[in-house]
Formats: C-alpha cells, sequence, structure tokens
C-alpha cells in the first residue's frame, strides 16, 4: 500500500515541478505512475491534497540530502552562519534533485494553498534557526523586525542565484563565471558580505547614538539659551 502511495509522489512531483499544480492532471500522473486514476482519491483524498504531500516530499527529501551540520554549541555564531548560507544554496543550485528545487520555488513564486503549509512546517524552523544565530551577531536590543529584516536579507542573497542565475551568467565573463560562481564561492561571499553589513549596522548604531545624544544636548542647550533670552527681555 505504502509502495503505490509513494509510486504516485514520485510520478507527481516531476509533473508538479514542470506543468504547475493548475495544468497537471491526475490522469497523467496516474499514467507515469501506472496506476488506476481512483488510486489518488484513495491515498490523497484529491489532486490539491496530492499536490501537498508532493511539496512536503520534495522539501523532506531536500532536508534529508543536505541537512544542516551538526555543531557543539561552542562553535562560534559565525560558523553557524556560514553553515546555514552554504547549506540553503546547496539545497537550491542543486543539479541532481532538479524537481525538487523546482517544485518548492514554483510554489514560492506562485504560491498556492500549500504555501502556507510549506512556510509554517518546513521554511519557519529553518528561518528560526538563522534568526538565532544572527541574534548572536547583532547589538544586545535589536528590535525582532530589524533581526527579520536582517534574516530575510541573507536569504534574499541566496534566492538571487536561484531566481536569476540565467541572466548572471549572460552579465559575466564566461571565464569568471566558471571560477567564481560555484557553489563554494558563492556561499563565501555572501557570508562575508553578511557579516560586513552586520558590522556595519553595529557601527551605524553608535552613530547613530552618539548624533542622537548630541542633537539632545543641543536641544537642552537651546531651550536653556531660550529661557535666558525670554528672562533678559523680561
Amino acid at each position: 500500500m505504502e509502495d503505490t502511495r509513494l509510486q504516485i509522489l514520485k510520478a507527481a512531483g516531476p509533473i508538479f515541478a514542470e506543468r504547475g499544480f493548475q495544468a497537471a492532471t491526475v490522469r497523467e500522473i496516474c499514467k507515469a505512475a501506472a496506476v488506476n486514476v481512483a488510486a489518488v482519491n484513495y491515498y490523497f483524498g484529491d489532486k490539491e491534497g496530492l499536490y501537498l504531500e508532493s511539496v512536503k516530499l520534495a522539501a523532506q527529501q531536500q532536508v534529508e540530502r543536505f541537512p544542516l551540520p551538526a555543531r557543539p554549541p561552542e562553535i562560534s555564531a559565525e560558523v553557524r552562519l556560514y553553515d546555514f548560507i552554504l547549506t540553503l544554496l546547496t539545497r537550491l543550485l542543486d543539479e541532481d534533485q532538479p524537481w525538487q528545487s523546482r517544485l518548492m520555488m514554483r510554489e514560492v513564486l506562485r504560491p498556492t494553498s500549500a504555501c502556507r503549509e510549506l512556510a509554517e512546517g518546513h521554511m519557519r524552523p529553518h528561518f528560526e534557526i538563522l534568526l538565532q544565530v544572527l541574534g548572536e551577531l547583532v547589538a544586545p536590543g535589536t528590535p525582532p523586525r530589524t533581526l527579520r529584516q536582517i534574516g530575510f536579507s541573507v536569504v534574499g542573497q541566496c534566492l538571487h542565484y536561484r531566481v536569476a542565475g540565467s541572466v548572471i551568467s549572460m552579465l559575466t565573463p564566461p571565464d569568471e563565471h566558471d571560477a567564481c560562481y560555484a557553489t563554494p564561492q558563492l556561499a563565501e561571499h555572501i557570508w562575508q558580505f553578511s557579516l560586513a553589513a552586520l558590522r556595519g549596522l553595529e557601527s551605524s548604531a553608535d552613530a547613530n547614538a552618539a548624533f542622537d545624544g548630541r542633537r539632545a544636548i543641543a536641544m537642552r542647550r537651546a531651550g536653556k539659551s531660550n529661557v535666558s533670552q525670554s528672562t533678559s527681555t523680561e
């Protein structure tokens, strides 16, 4: 029984990835799986249920194939940030599991009802790991909204090389692209860039705090000056 269910999922995943939920048909999926059309209703309820399980399978297989490295607690946040970036890039750019990454990217760019479950069950736990790492790299008291924006900036850099990969290859010389745009090199670049940005944010926060302090002093002095002028006029 489980073999038939998995057989359907293995056939459905590539078809959904290639054609999307609306264009793909239960009939062609069942033909590819060599099962009766009624099997979809039996195992998944309907086409939407099959699609949801296909998306979940794609996410599960990517995590199983490319898990985050298990690090001891004393490993620095900087190293764990690199681990996260390299793992995410590897999942996004992997060519050995093309339908899995294609299906998940299709769901991100053209979300269906499955997207919320994908976000809650797969994306949120990983995003929370990233936020925990970033929380160790930012200044104490950094607002949660700022931390999330930093997290989205890190993820966005990785997504850019997946979404705009073809354009990037057009805009870079072939020898440069071959030498500098492999997954490890991209991970190193995004990592270094993100760490520099985090250091810059801390410096900017210090500069803004100093500016706010000088402005407050100037305003107090201006207020005292106005009071003195008012008193002398009276």
